[in-house]
């Protein structure tokens, strides 16, 4: 991890809602951003320590994870550029409930989490976005519970394929997780997600070419996702 100098935020090729929150209200000055290159595999954001800046992701992808029983970890969502880490402070939750580690090397912005909340609560429009974001994070964890409860493990291994194919918005992609993450995105071992995988491809469901994975069968593995 090393700290980054930069121009500030002008120069940013992202222009993410704080930075355009700031400006509406003329507190650009105040916004100090920090950023920080993460290698990969390193932790950027830890469960239950407190939390201080609200972090952006600029460049790069990092999982974010929780700690589950006996060093077995459940993969919760993949970050990508202008995804949020940190914002639970927002909602008066002053630690993080989950991990963040990088996938690949990261490039991340950090901004005082006590001026976020000073925008949040300040301008509607970022009350707004922010709670939408939230939101959809909260329905995607309930998703995610429903697929550990009921889902068998072809279902499981289904759905995160299905998901990591809305995630590169292509049915063909490079598979950024190994074997083991894959495991840990559905909630199985790592012997039956690959086990899977290779039932899969057996039946032309998909095609795999080292890390190259096609989606051969979109709607078979809908059919699979959907019947558990």
């Amino acid at each position: 991890m090393r700290t980054v100098r930069h121009e500030g935020c002008a120069a940013c090729h992202l222009k993410c809602d704080i930075y355009l929150t700031a400006i509406e209200m003329q507190m650009e000055a105040d916004l100090e951003p920090i950023h920080i290159v993460y290698k990969k595999h390193e932790t950027i954001c830890r469960q239950k320590t407190l939390i201080t800046h609200a972090i952006v992701m600029l460049d790069g992808s990092a999982k974010m994870y929780i700690d589950g029983l006996n060093n077995k970890n459940i993969i919760l969502n993949i970050l990508l550029p202008s995804n949020y880490i940190g914002l639970l402070p927002v909602y008066s939750i002053p630690e993080s409930t989950y991990n963040v580690a990088a996938l690949s090397d990261c490039y991340t912005c950090h901004i005082d989490i006590g001026l976020i909340s000073t925008l949040y609560n300040s301008n509607q429009n970022f009350m707004h976005s922010l709670n939408q974001a939230f939101g959809k994070s909260v329905s995607a964890i309930m998703r995610k519970l429903i697929s550990l409860n009921q889902k068998q493990i072809r279902g499981k291994v289904a759905e995160s394929l299905l998901y990591l194919s809305a995630l590169y918005d292509a049915t063909r992609f490079i598979l950024s997780i190994t074997r083991k993450e894959l495991a840990e995105l559905s909630a199985i071992s790592e012997e039956n997600a690959v086990r899977v995988l290779t039932e899969f491809k057996n039946e032309g469901i998909i095609d795999m070419n080292g890390k190259e994975i096609t989606l051969k069968e979109m709607g078979l593995l809908e059919t699979i996702s959907a019947m558990g």
